[in-house]
């Protein structure tokens, strides 16, 4: 568990993740001729274009056919490349769920699962392209590292392991901007969570999205003079425990905040470790941010507000779990 310092107050430059993980795919398959990148009519909305037309001979486009996309992936590893399989989110882990479990996972078939613009990031597009899904339905598959980046430095990490990584590996590409919650000193281990900053009265454990609305909200907390250590929960799977026992053995209270369903996701693996320990300087009061219904239309922004995964919602759960 690394440690970084808490960001700057004032507003911070955004960036979309997914030109940070087109840019080191295509700087790593400039020196790797064996990564290829497979499709299902997506070449644009996954960032590909750049990759297409430097290398026209190593990108698959098989349209809009999900399954075959993953045992695509899944022949092209068995013939020793790299495939980076991408797709939108909610059709690539809901479509492909059993070609996942037996093509991939169960056969350890080292492909790198690319789920693009996840969570609400289609906004009016509405729950049929929702992704909040995946971390529940991927975390239940033994033998897959599941990745969620939380900016474009930790996007490139992600990227960069999974080449260099012999297992396969599920990354959660964001669509919306994010400001860096990192530098480009801090290290992404597997199976370990990022420690953004320290504090000693709750603990923040969020992910994706919801890292850098939790700086802000810790921002919020120390003006109102409550001490929130931040916790970037990179992976979901391996799941760093340790971190988790830490925070309830250190802090008062635990916040878990997640762009994804309440049931099976961040929160559920959290809650689940907690429940394990259970000893008496691990008991600590314990809230969940997330989604547990069908969203209603509107634009991503607004799906974020309504479902409290913002700042405001945040610190109130903080405060909550204090008792403040």
């Amino acid at each position: 568990m690394s440690t970084e310092t808490l960001a700057q107050t004032s507003p911070a430059p955004e960036y979309d993740n997914r030109t940070a993980f087109a840019d080191e795919l295509r700087a790593l398959a400039r020196t790797n001729d064996r990564i290829v990148a497979v499709c299902n009519d997506s070449v644009g909305s996954s960032n590909l274009t750049g990759f297409r037309d430097e290398f026209p001979d190593r990108l698959i486009n098989v349209g809009i056919a999900e399954q075959n996309m993953v045992g695509v992936g899944a022949g092209l590893a068995s013939a020793g490349f790299i495939p980076f399989v991408c797709a939108a989110g909610p059709f690539l882990t809901g479509r492909a769920l059993e070609q996942i479990k037996a093509d991939i996972a169960y056969s350890q078939h080292k492909v790198i699962l690319c789920g693009m613009s996840p969570g609400m990031a289609y906004g009016e597009l509405g729950p049929t392209h929702h992704s909040i899904e995946d971390l529940s339905w991927l975390r239940a598959l033994p033998g897959l590292d599941i990745v969620v980046p939380a900016d474009r430095h930790m996007t490139q990490l992600a990227v960069r392991n999974a080449v260099a990584d012999p297992r396969p590996t599920y990354i959660r590409v964001g669509r919306f901007k994010v400001p860096d919650v990192t530098t480009e000193n801090t290290r992404l281990e597997r199976g370990k969570f990022v420690q953004i900053t320290n504090g000693t009265d709750v603990t923040i454990i969020a992910t994706g999205t919801m890292v850098s609305r939790a700086v802000n909200a810790a921002t919020e907390l120390h003006a109102q003079g409550i001490s929130a250590r931040i916790l970037d929960a990179e992976y979901i799977a391996p799941f760093d425990s340790d971190a988790v026992a830490a925070a309830a053995r250190e802090t008062r209270a635990i916040v878990v905040a997640e762009e994804a369903n309440l049931a099976g996701g961040l929160g559920s693996a959290v809650a689940t470790t907690l429940s394990q320990l259970a000893t008496a300087d691990t008991r600590v009061p314990l809230r969940l941010l997330g989604i547990d219904e069908f969203a209603p239309t509107g634009n991503t922004q607004y799906l974020l507000n309504h479902f409290g995964l913002n700042e405001e919602g945040i610190v109130r759960a903080a405060r909550e779990a204090l008792g403040a």
